[in-house]
């Protein structure tokens, strides 16, 4: 349509009705364009977003179907026919069957991803950056005590295969495998020892081919960490009186390696001040769980930028506790993790607990001699005390300011519970973690929890939320995510009921 006119026809500073209407018309066509053009890009947008979710969908459909897949047919097919345990041949180096179980017998299998971390604010505690050089480090130990039977994982872990054999990061290596991949660069096959129960021995030496015989010290019976350590730190310090050595736990899971490595190498700059040195993990929530280390005044060490004095060490708090700890800004979660002289760690232990301190010296001077070993060993061991090194050194030491700290960054989790291992394993939103098949699980208005179909059996849940189902062949556990922590409790129940056989 158009509007012809003649501006010239009227007065000077007159508009005519015409033109008027032509400039509201103008600019309502321009307003209908451009809507209509959004309206088509939002269609392009919305295409666009329903061809990727189609993309993605038949990309997990192959990548599930790579996994179900073998020389011999569909996996999960033939496994719902039996008891769900065989593991099939795999068909590709890249696609193996997955399974945290490493030994040849029949197995679950099972699925998980890596941890995740989300460091919380650090405030003014920010942690400066440490140069790594070359990673080998001259005269550092490495000490991994394996022990425990990880009661709080039954039936998943079992005293004879504990949770540190088990592959739960399922990338092909154990939990004490990937601790040893993870210090071997700083330390060495020589420089790398392992501290295990007797019952252990055999499969520790399957999974560590690498691990030098006379770095295998087999400790008649679990008297906690401090004998574990100590009786390390008494034979290596025999042998190199000037030895550094760390204690890192076989059955942590740690996300950032580069990390990791950058905070031991501080803490043994630390270590060769006489310091008694632990790692703090900046918590990603108020767990109350793990311990807690409370950061006291900077060092000043130029060497470590981030050492920091510990002002105490906080037992395992009430959540409200551990939310006021986090508010601070000023406690990092106590991993357990310690690095010293094994001189200085062996005078703490004479000036705190002497009695240990003897018992351990009198075993280390006759190490090298089997024979005089093994009577030192049942004659003196039974009768060593019990007691965590937190309890036996660093908590007085650390009162004396003979403990320093270097506060890190790296994940971290020591996968206590199944409330845990399920922050480790993915999940589709209001729906339970499964660690396994999860085809062998199906829920209708079921929220949180976890369930381990380790059976081959179906599970079906309906209306619960937060459960933990643990199905084996030969035990079903059920319990609740918020009291996780107390499976122990069921399997000292078993032991009194006369199921020995089943823990």
């Amino acid at each position: 349509m158009s509007f012809p006119y003649s501006s010239a026809a009227l007065p000077a500073g007159q508009v005519s009705g015409s033109d008027s209407a032509l400039s509201v018309e103008y600019m309502f066509s321009q307003i209908m364009g451009a809507v209509q053009k959004s309206q088509v890009e939002i269609s392009d947008l919305r295409q666009e977003c329903a061809d990727l979710r189609l993309a993605n969908a038949s990309l997990e459909r192959q990548i599930r179907e790579g996994f179900q897949q073998n020389g011999n047919g569909n996996y999960y097919a033939s496994s719902r026919m039996g008891s769900g345990f065989v593991t099939p041949v795999p068909g590709s180096p890249q696609l193996r069957a997955k399974t945290p179980f490493l030994s040849p017998h029949s197995i679950p299998s099972l699925v998980a991803t890596p941890p995740s971390h989300f460091p919380s604010p650090l405030g003014d505690n920010a942690v400066a950056p440490f140069q790594l050089g070359a990673r080998d480090i001259p005269g550092f130990y490495v000490v991994i005590p394996a022990g425990g039977a990880g009661t709080r994982l039954w039936p998943l872990s079992r005293e004879e295969h504990p949770k540190f054999l088990l592959d739960l990061t399922l990338k092909g290596r154990s939990l004490i495998q990937a601790t040893w991949d993870r210090l071997l660069p700083l330390s060495s096959p020589i420089r790398t020892t392992v501290v295990a129960g007797p019952g252990h021995v055999k499969s520790i030496r399957e999974q560590l081919p690498d691990l030098l015989s006379h770095n295998l010290i087999c400790e008649p019976g679990p008297k906690d960490s401090m004998a574990a350590i100590g009786l390390a730190a008494a034979v290596l310090a025999k042998r190199d009186p000037n030895a550094v050595i760390g204690s890192f736990a076989a059955d942590h899971m740690i996300s950032g390696d580069d990390a990791f490595l950058s905070a031991v190498a501080e803490a043994v700059e630390v270590a060769k001040k006489d310091y008694l040195v632990t790692i703090g993990i900046a918590p990603s929530h108020p767990s109350t769980g793990f311990g807690y280390i409370r950061l006291g005044n900077k060092l000043g060490i130029k060497e470590a930028p981030n050492a920091r004095l510990v002002s105490s060490f906080k037992e395992k708090p009430d959540a409200r506790t551990a939310a006021a700890y986090i508010g601070t800004g000023n406690y990092r979660w106590n991993a357990g993790m310690f690095v010293t002289k094994a001189t200085v760690l062996l005078d703490l232990l004479k000036d705190y607990k002497p009695e240990l301190h003897d018992g351990l010296q009198k075993i280390a001077s006759v190490w090298h001699d089997e024979a005089l070993r093994q009577v030192a060993l049942s004659e003196i061991w039974p009768n060593l005390e019990k007691i965590p090194i937190d309890n036996a050194v660093a908590e007085p030491a650390a009162a004396e300011g003979k403990v320093a700290v270097v506060p890190a960054t790296f994940g971290w989790d020591d996968v206590g519970d199944f409330s845990s291992l399920a922050d480790l394993l993915p999940a589709e939103s209001n729906q339970p973690r499964v660690l396994g098949d999860s085809c062998l699980v199906l829920t209708e208005q079921v929220a949180g929890g976890i369930v381990v179909p380790g059976s081959g059996r179906l599970i079906t849940c309906l209306g619960v939320d937060d459960l933990v189902i643990v199905d084996m062949p030969d035990t079903l556990l059920v319990t609740t995510r918020a009291r996780s922590q107390e499976v122990k409790r069921l399997v000292k129940k078993c032991r009194e009921a006369g199921w020995k056989q089943l823990l």
